[in-house]
């Protein structure tokens, strides 16, 4: 799946607006944290959680738990700003905590926005274009990442073409109302060409999507779209303490 023509724009985006800076940060903990006395270990998280908040009130950044649903991270930090040195400081604070020396990267994300010339030529009249430059997270339960290359035969076809396509695979999108959709674009910002994020408060509904957009003509066109994560929406604090959770004593029914 992907939205977007990847042509190159200037910063401020073409005909005007100013993009924004995304990433998408997977962390893993050391199981041998764990092993640590308790103390330690909430002393680790509150400091960790410290920087997190700090940054939030006055850059956007959202938590996201992965903990029983990818098997190589436990949590996943999105932030988005208009100056990119603001990921990297925020990035910089981050692995400064005594956490950090506990924790490997084994994924990370950067891309930008900005506007798309299929989707403008797909939408409504009175759309304002420039909002696609500024992401906006719901508060649905589940956000689901992946990056996303096409194939270079792509970009060669005729326009038209390529537009027809995109009208197909928007059209199929546009039926599952309960999935909203961030595009970020990373051409010659890192290895992928797109990262892609849907929300949803349904998992089943965007099986359903994706499964359907496998048919599409575009989707034919796909060099590479995984590894895709399903992120459970959570505060700082609630994200933490997942790494730390303790047994319930709730009955499992056979």
């Amino acid at each position: 799946m992907q939205s977007g023509n990847g042509q190159p724009m200037t910063s401020a985006g073409q005909g005007g607006g100013r993009r924004q800076t995304v990433k998408f940060t997977f962390f893993k903990v050391a199981p041998e944290w764990r092993r640590l006395p308790r103390d330690e270990r909430e002393r680790h998280l509150a400091e960790f959680r410290g920087v997190v908040e700090r940054w939030a009130e006055r850059t956007l950044v959202r938590c996201y738990s992965t903990i029983g649903t990818r098997g190589d991270a436990d949590f996943m930090v999105w932030h988005v700003s208009y100056e990119m040195d603001d990921i990297q400081r925020m990035t910089a604070e981050l692995l400064g905590v005594d956490l950090a020396g506990w924790l490997s990267i084994p994924h990370s994300y950067l891309s930008m926005t900005k506007h798309s010339v299929y989707v403008e030529k797909y939408a409504g009249p009175g759309e304002d274009r420039f909002t696609r430059l500024t992401l906006a997270p719901g508060s649905a339960k589940y956000l689901f990442v992946y990056p996303l290359t096409k194939v270079r035969e792509w970009y060669g076809l005729p326009k038209e073409e390529r537009q027809q396509a995109m009208n197909q695979h928007i059209a199929i999108g546009a039926t599952y109302s309960t999935v909203k959709i961030n595009t970020t674009y990373a051409f010659g910002l890192d290895d992928h060409e797109f990262v892609l994020a849907f929300e949803t408060d349904d998992p089943g509904d965007f099986l359903d999507l994706v499964m359907e957009l496998r048919g599409s003509v575009s989707s034919a066109y796909t060099a590479s779209d995984v590894p895709i994560f399903t992120c459970r929406s959570a505060t700082a604090a609630e994200m933490l303490e997942m790494l730390v959770a303790h047994p319930t004593g709730t009955t499992v029914p056979a």
